[in-house]
């Protein structure tokens, strides 16, 4: 899983996009241990507080986002909440025509990662900051 969740974030080519990619999926799984690791990491590559501070209301945050910014995160909230159904064709779409299809199979591959860490961390209760896992 590291090897996946490494090479899906370096092939999506923007570091802090994969950030905050990683952030609103453990945010929506309320995994505080990957919060806590990729918003660390987030910082460290210099993203805006602002942005981290309104991640969890991207669609409400007006210009904080660009437009690739926000298809991210929808695409990330679609196949992190399955529980609706399928993801849509339009965030599909909407994605699709952010990212070339490398790029999109690397955002697709950091969220199904992502995914995988936050239920893994979470079901193992292992606490924020903590270096034993």
């Amino acid at each position: 899983m590291r090897a996946v969740s490494a090479a899906a974030g370096r092939g999506l080519g923007d570091a802090a996009l994969a950030e905050l990619v990683q952030i609103r999926a453990s945010q929506l799984n309320h995994c505080a241990f990957c919060l806590h690791l990729h918003l660390g990491i987030a910082r460290q590559e210099g993203v805006d507080e602002r942005r981290l501070d309104l991640l969890a209301a991207w669609e409400e945050a007006g210009d904080v986002f660009d437009a690739r910014e926000r298809a991210a995160p929808a695409l990330t909230e679609a196949v992190t909440v399955l529980t609706e159904g399928f993801v849509p064709d339009a965030v599909y779409e909407e994605a699709a025509g952010h990212f070339d299809a490398d790029g999109l199979a690397h955002l697709l591959a950091l969220v199904a990662a992502v995914n995988g860490w936050n239920r893994l961390m979470a079901a193992r209760r292992i606490p924020p900051g903590s270096a034993d896992w």
